[in-house]
């Protein structure tokens, strides 16, 4: 084991401060990538059905037109 107790291995042998600052950074980009990512594939999925949903109206209404 390269440290010789849990301490030490929180320590980083001085260096903590900028270890944990660059995991604890990491990690909050990861979390806000993944966030993001779901959001905007909702946003995307919602605007296709709308964009779907619509051109199903244009084109009952025309057929509907169509029959008058």
């Amino acid at each position: 084991m390269a440290f010789a107790s849990f301490s030490d291995f929180i320590a980083m042998g001085g260096y903590s401060f900028y270890v944990w600052l660059a995991y604890g950074i990491s990690l909050l980009s990861v979390v806000f990538l993944v966030i993001n990512t779901v959001s905007k594939r909702k946003k995307i999925f919602s605007q296709v059905e709308q964009r779907l949903l619509r051109e199903q109206r244009i084109k009952a209404a025309e057929n509907k037109e169509g029959i008058l």
